[in-house]
């Protein structure tokens, strides 16, 4: 997948950043922060950036990865406050609590393309998942929410992970019978996150898929467009 980025250098004290935002905003993909459970809602077009969004994040230890949600359209679903997402590995040593410093310097962006490469990250997803489930295993990613903005720090397989449930959700969620009303449609989560000492619910944010509106205009995959019957001709 080739991705329209803008990057941004902004400094704090003696040192530089790297900070990547799709050029384009996401309009119709929103995200609630997870209270214990968040929403993450897009349509086709969302889900499948997002995706290569988080495999661009897979391969780039120095980068920070910020998408801009909170201002898109407004979802008629979901309950929670609406959020910015930022993804950055764990070895970059970015704190929640030092964003809204960098954020207030992301000016003069340039542009910049990208290309994901999906093979790549499809064996580094299944890499992740043969290791899941053993004993030992401590690739979950930590998250945090502060400022308006949900965090995910990990590493490059549990990216490449949440790369792989973006492109499933994105390419079968409108085949879902619910997305041609409008419904949304619960197709993934994102990969296991660390749950705060204390016991309780487990932190999770779900993948849906919904088209935008207006719904007439959707047509599941295969479904013939259908064209508005012409007015009879004048006697």
């Amino acid at each position: 997948m080739q991705l329209r980025l803008r990057q941004f250098r902004p400094r704090t004290g003696p040192q530089e950043h790297r900070v990547v935002q799709p050029r384009q905003p996401l309009r119709h993909t929103s995200l609630r922060a997870p209270d214990p459970i968040g929403l993450l809602l897009g349509d086709h077009d969302g889900l499948n950036r997002l995706s290569g969004l988080f495999s661009f994040a897979a391969y780039s230890r120095h980068t920070i990865v910020h998408v801009p949600l909170r201002d898109g359209v407004p979802p008629d679903e979901g309950q929670g406050e609406l959020v910015d997402l930022v993804m950055a590995h764990h070895s970059l040593g970015l704190r929640a609590g030092d964003w809204p410093e960098l954020r207030r310097k992301l000016k003069n962006g340039v542009a910049l393309t990208a290309r994901t490469d999906e093979a790549r990250t499809a064996r580094d997803a299944e890499s992740w998942r043969a290791r899941s489930g053993r004993t030992d295993f401590r690739e979950d990613l930590r998250h945090a929410t502060h400022a308006r903005t949900f965090f995910l720090f990990g590493s490059r397989d549990v990216f490449a992970q949440a790369a792989t449930d973006f492109a499933f959700a994105a390419g079968w969620g409108p085949r879902e019978k619910r997305s041609a009303k409008g419904h949304m449609s619960l197709m993934a989560a994102l990969p296991e996150l660390v749950d705060p000492p204390g016991g309780g619910h487990p932190v999770e944010v779900l993948i849906c898929h919904k088209p935008y509106p207006p719904y007439a205009h959707f047509r599941r995959p295969g479904e013939p467009a259908t064209r508005p019957p012409r007015p009879a001709s004048s006697p």
